[in-house]
């Protein structure tokens, strides 16, 4: 079996973020990190792999800037069997529209000499939460997409998945090859062991550019993209808190109108 896991390098949601002059993220003045919501599916990967046996291989393909290598060298430390790190300045700016257009080629070029069996993504990334890549990665390749699963099984090349709403689970099932994305209900992660961190450095990680993988330039960045921010602000300073006592018994009627008046009810 041929997995490959799309993984995103993040902003660390701890450090001080910023927008660039042109009203995109800066992804490299600050701290970042492999998305958390992807290690679920590092994860899920992992644990096909050991079910399926040796013969499968997982690759953690990932597309962003020079540190976003940090994002694939820790799906490898996790136990992933080899990496893809697509870079290129153009790829910047770039929307869903575009980056759905670049992982779906870089996934094509992985699967050259392997047909990829299953494409497998986290439900959101925790910088955007979008939650539309998976979708529009299935359009792109042709495949069928199950999407938003807590719960994975498979047996060959059928996956059955079980499917959690605020209203009712379902069950899914397809055949392999297939986009699947998987929730933060499938279970914690691993953290990568010692033996894994030092595993990850001997294993293989290619650096691809757009022409690489038949791209053209002028079909992503912020030019290319189909939305736009207008203007960005920064966070204001936090405030002193407003303090409700009850000395008279009138207490619980001023938080109501408190809250009333937030529009938290």
């Amino acid at each position: 079996m041929n997995i490959v896991v799309c993984v995103k390098y993040v902003p660390d949601a701890t450090a001080d973020r910023q927008f660039e002059s042109d009203n995109t993220v800066d992804r490299v003045g600050v701290d970042g990190l492999l998305s958390e919501l992807d290690e679920y599916a590092v994860e899920q990967a992992l644990q096909l792999k050991e079910k399926a046996g040796d013969d499968t291989t997982v690759t953690a393909l990932c597309v962003g800037p020079e540190k976003g290598v940090d994002a694939v060298r820790k799906a490898l430390q996790m136990g992933a069997d080899q990496g893809i790190h697509v870079i290129d300045d153009a790829i910047a700016g770039s929307d869903y529209v575009a980056t759905s257009l670049v992982l779906a080629k870089a996934v094509e070029k992985a699967g050259s000499e392997k047909k990829v069996d299953l494409v497998m993504c986290g439900m959101a990334s925790t910088d955007a939460s979008g939650g539309v890549l998976p979708a529009m990665l299935a359009e792109r390749l042709g495949l069928p997409q199950v999407t938003y699963a807590a719960v994975v099984e498979t047996q060959g090349d059928q996956v059955r998945v079980k499917r959690d709403s605020d209203t009712a689970t379902e069950v899914i099932g397809a055949s392999m090859p297939l986009v699947l994305s998987v929730t933060d209900q499938t279970g914690e992660a691993r953290y990568p062991s010692f033996k894994g961190i030092m595993a990850a450095k001997k294993k293989p990680l290619e650096t691809w550019s757009l022409s690489d993988i038949g791209v053209d330039a002028g079909e992503v960045g912020l030019d290319a993209a189909w939305t736009a921010v207008e203007d960005t602000s920064a966070r204001p300073p936090r405030t002193a808190g407003e303090i409700v006592t009850d000395e008279d018994g009138s207490g619980a009627t001023a938080l109501t109108e408190f809250l009333v008046s937030k529009k938290f009810i």
